[in-house]
């Protein structure tokens, strides 16, 4: 199977997994870093960050971009990057855990217009794996809220999202992973840094910031979009935002660990309802392009 991991589509989903696993743990210690240096920032330093690892990693791989892999993947940074700064300033007035479900709500979006736009099929299994998945994050996210500016923000969010899973979804399979991904963070890094620009970038300010910089830009931006990309050149658009659900899943769990969250009855009925969205989702939909 290692030896066949661009084409192994089991492979894929396990990695998108653990992904997944790196975003619910990284939300901890961002949440620390973020009080102490701006939202725009931290997420300025981090793609930047990021896109120069990568770079510096495999500088190759933009020998031979195309104009049209290289339109591509801007396009898919500006709704990355939109998706990100929607979901920032949907913070200041939308708590972390409705702005988790709200976002979720890509998991209904992406079928739909796969459906609308692309004419895909949807089957009853996907349907299934749709409706467990929201119940999930509504058990695990959900505890009372009003639907107010900092939503509509977080629900724009989620069609950012949502266009990006679609769009990553079509194009990742004809052009080269790594460069596709590379020129994504790269885009949000621009976006990030101009948006940051106006009001002069805050660099972190101690040591532990430094770190959750360095861990947020190694595994979940240039690591977590890479896997990203390989995964949706295998796999369709709607199972990708089913397996993305799991990142609450996560949260919760290391919440608990932490000691900032106990574990109840809901988070565990929350967990399981997503597991097994996942699972359901896999029936019929896990297939190499």
């Amino acid at each position: 199977m290692l030896r066949n991991w661009k084409s192994s589509p089991g492979l894929a989903i396990t990695a998108l997994v653990a992904v997944t696993a790196v975003w619910g743990w990284t939300f901890l210690i961002v949440k620390d870093a973020i009080s102490l240096m701006p939202v725009m920032d931290f997420l300025a330093v981090r793609f930047t960050l990021a896109a120069l690892i990568m770079f510096l990693l495999r500088p190759q791989s933009l020998r031979h971009v195309s104009r049209r892999m290289l339109w591509r993947g801007v396009i898919l940074g500006i709704l990355l990057g939109m998706g990100y700064i929607t979901q920032t300033f949907g913070l200041r007035t939308v708590s972390p855990a409705v702005s988790g479900f709200i976002t979720g709500m890509a998991v209904v979006f992406t079928p739909v217009l796969s459906c609308l736009l692309l004419r895909r099929n949807i089957n009853r299994n996907t349907w299934i794996a749709v409706g467990l998945a929201i119940i999930g994050l509504a058990l695990l996210s959900l505890h009372g809220w009003v639907f107010g500016t900092g939503e509509l923000l977080t629900l724009g969010c989620a069609l950012f999202i949502t266009f990006h899973i679609i769009g990553l979804g079509e194009w990742s399979p004809h052009h080269d992973l790594y460069g596709l991904a590379l020129i994504q963070i790269t885009t949000v890094a621009v976006i990030s840094l101009l948006a940051a620009a106006p009001q002069g970038i805050t660099l972190p300010p101690d040591a532990s910031v430094w770190g959750t910089v360095g861990i947020t830009a190694v595994l979940a931006t240039a690591l977590a979009f890479f896997v990203q990309t390989w995964v949706q050149s295998l796999v369709s658009s709607t199972l990708t935002a089913v397996v993305l659900t799991m990142e609450p899943v996560f949260a919760g769990v290391f919440s608990v660990i932490a000691g900032s969250e106990q574990l109840t009855s809901r988070l565990v009925i929350g967990a399981i309802c997503v597991l097994a969205a996942m699972l359901i989702a896999q029936i019929r939909t896990l297939k190499v392009r």
